[in-house]
């Protein structure tokens, strides 16, 4: 071989490593994203993720941090504090409705049925949302259910300005309830309950009035992206994607391990208590019938245009956003890769 070819060959393996080295799908990607409250046992799936590596096999570092509320998350992402959240689909409809420049879009739904409630004293004497008027609720300022009470005013069909509402810190919300300091506390059906748990209250000592008994069958949390991330590195929210939906199977097969993880992450948690939330939250947040058609992480297209219309007219909103503009399957993995079933 003459020494202009081997210099020839010598420099176009330079380049092509040169090309290897500075590939986007090679560099590592650095994410902040947030939850939709502090390390439980439903947050395992992430941190799974993380330590087995399979963020990392998608050239992706993710920091993610405690939430404050499943609404919270979403203006985070707007405004770019994060490029990632794990919250309220509803709250990114509110968003989308209001400033649609600046929304984000969800790209994996995990909760598809609708943990939206009013909890009450297992004894008290409110039974139906009608019974709200003349009460004190309370509830986390970013708290969903809150942020969803006009909207249940208005398919229960009561006077939302005949309900008082107090703004509480998150740990005082079982405390609160069981001290009557308030009627009635805004949240998650789990998320009290085991809330309740740890602070020694049994399930006989709390009673629920439950949003998706009257017409509100919504979708919640979702993983949730900037557009600015879509738009520059589409590649990274498909690795995202790919890498969260693995930790979620990885939990449905060893939920010990998931709750192990987060374990890592708050050593105060007691693990007995979050593995039971851990369940719970599969059986009671997750698992919607649909999923065995259209798999976790997808959506029923007219179920979420229905969900918009509720919210806009329920809330009296500027516009009605597109359901593209708040869910698109595009980052998703193929549908035979998502779980089908979560038992």
């Amino acid at each position: 071989m003459t020494p202009i070819r081997t210099g020839l060959l010598a420099f176009a393996a330079v380049l092509g490593l040169s090309a290897i080295a500075g590939s986007p799908a090679l560099a590592e990607t650095k994410l902040k994203m947030v939850l939709n409250w502090k390390y439980q046992g439903p947050q395992g799936w992430f941190f799974l993720a993380e330590d087995r590596g399979y963020f990392k096999a998608e050239g992706l570092q993710v920091a993610i941090d405690q939430g404050n509320g499943s609404g919270a998350g979403v203006p985070l992402v707007a405004n770019g504090t994060y490029d990632v959240a794990f919250g309220d689909v509803n709250a990114l409809i509110e968003l989308a409705a209001k400033k649609p420049e600046d929304a984000p879009i969800a790209v994996y739904v995990m909760y598809n049925r609708p943990p939206f409630t009013v909890a009450v004293k297992a004894d008290s004497p409110l039974k139906s949302p009608k019974d709200f008027e003349g009460k004190t609720l309370g509830g986390a300022a970013n708290d969903g259910a809150l942020k969803l009470f006009p909207a249940l005013c208005k398919l229960a069909k009561f006077e939302c300005g005949k309900v008082n509402i107090t703004n509480m810190q998150p740990n005082l919300r079982e405390q609160m309830l069981m001290q009557g300091q308030v009627d009635g506390v805004f949240g998650y059906v789990n998320t009290i309950r085991f809330s309740a748990k740890l602070i020694g209250l049994d399930d006989s000592k709390i009673r629920y009035i439950n949003y998706g008994d009257y017409g509100m069958d919504l979708y919640s949390n979702a993983i949730i992206v900037s557009k600015k991330l879509v738009k520059e590195n589409p590649e990274a929210v498909k690795g995202l994607v790919r890498a969260i939906n693995k930790g979620l199977i990885d939990t449905l097969k060893d939920p010990d391990a998931a709750v192990a993880a987060v374990a890592k992450r708050e050593p105060l948690i007691k693990p007995a208590v979050e593995r039971e939330r851990l369940d719970a939250t599969l059986q009671d947040e997750m698992s919607h019938p649909e999923i065995a058609k259209i798999g976790l992480g997808n959506v029923d297209m007219d179920r979420l245009k229905t969900s918009i219309d509720i919210l806009v007219e329920a809330n009296g909103l500027p516009r009605t956003p597109k359901v593209e503009e708040i869910f698109t399957p595009a980052f998703l993995p193929p549908a035979s890769e998502l779980p089908h079933k979560l038992f």
